[in-house]
């Protein structure tokens, strides 16, 4: 069985709640305060933890006009990396606040790496995990940099093919034993849901034997809430105050709102699945009454032979099962029965 993970003492696997993550990015929009009020939002809505991305234009990319530094297509189309990732890096003189007002909430905060210089930094603000983009999957050096921290990593595997991730995850087990959280990924942004290929949950799991939740991009909650059934243990979905805000993820984001019900129907779809043993359900406990069963419909006097006309299967589920009425026909009454008695076998004359 695969071990479970810690994240800041919450277990994260089999036989626990899904982990719910709720993704700022770039939807802070270069307000602290809403960068705050984003983290408020999310504990309120009952998430596990917040990621954030730690990085800057210049550590993510260089200023250059390129064409291959330049979008084409999509929610971003025609803006240069550059451009795009100075308006959505979260300032790095922010990070000590917004770890010490999650703390104050009492919600986890960690956050994405994009170079060694920001683990560092979040290393000195003692974030409890880390998370590899799906950008990133392929720096194994980067992977190899925050799994030597001892720290819990959450890899997403967008666009990645199975030799990619296992090349990471052999690198990430190899340089810690922090533990693993292979998220699958589609990005597309927004994914649509026929994209979604769900049913890789469970063909990462059996390949790599670890932990397998998913990094959701999607409208809504659906998808995210049917990997829940397919096993997944973690799930990400962006959050945002109001779509309408705008900002460079707002348009796939969840609202508040939205976001308590993910964390809600997750969780029932986790309950939902039980243990898989062969047991009656106790909601169910009380209506094995009204099965059917074997009663005596007639006055039927000691020695009278037992027909189908005075001897039905009915409700309730008092008497014999219905299925040993051909036993039961022919044979005789042990003793007078009145109407409306379960039929029971010392009713029964045995044959002769």
């Amino acid at each position: 069985m695969i071990q479970p993970v810690s994240i800041a003492g919450r277990m994260i696997g089999p036989g626990h709640p899904p982990y719910v993550i709720a993704e700022m990015s770039a939807n802070h929009m270069g307000q602290f305060d809403r960068a705050l009020a984003i983290i408020d939002a999310a504990k309120a809505a009952g998430a596990d933890a917040v990621k954030m991305q730690t990085y800057t234009a210049d550590t993510i990319t260089i200023d250059h006009d390129g064409p291959e530094f330049r979008i084409k297509g999509g929610l971003w189309d025609g803006r240069t990396l550059h451009d795009l990732y100075r308006e959505a890096h979260t300032p790095w003189d922010w990070h000590p606040r917004l770890f010490a007002h999650a703390r104050k909430i009492g919600i986890t905060l960690f956050s994405s790496p994009f170079d060694p210089t920001a683990i560092e930094l979040l290393e000195s603000l003692d974030a409890p995990a880390f998370k590899i983009a799906s950008f990133e999957i392929v720096d194994i050096p980067l992977i190899q940099r925050a799994a030597a921290t001892g720290k819990p990593l959450v890899i997403s595997s967008g666009m990645a093919g199975m030799a990619e991730i296992e090349e990471a995850v052999a690198a990430a087990r190899g340089a810690g034993d922090g533990g693993i959280v292979l998220l699958h990924c589609v990005s597309g942004y927004p994914t649509p849901p026929e994209d979604s290929n769900l049913l890789r949950l469970r063909t990462l799991t059996e390949r790599f034997d670890v932990l397998v939740g998913l990094s959701d991009h999607t409208m809504g909650t659906a998808c995210a809430v049917a990997a829940v059934a397919l096993g997944a243990v973690a799930i990400e979905k962006h959050l945002t105050l109001r779509r309408a805000d705008g900002g460079p993820d707002g348009a796939f984001s969840l609202e508040p709102a939205e976001m308590r019900t993910l964390v809600e129907e997750s969780r029932t779809a986790f309950t939902a699945l039980g243990t898989g043993r062969d047991t009656r359900a106790p909601s169910e406990r009380g209506n094995a009454l009204f099965r059917r069963s074997l009663y005596v419909v007639r006055d039927v006097a000691a020695g009278e032979v037992l027909t189908n006309e005075n001897v039905r299967s009915i409700r309730p589920g008092l008497g014999l099962a219905p299925k040993h009425l051909p036993e039961v026909v022919g044979r005789k009454a042990a003793r007078a029965i009145p109407r409306g008695t379960p039929l029971a076998w010392d009713l029964v004359a045995p044959k002769p």
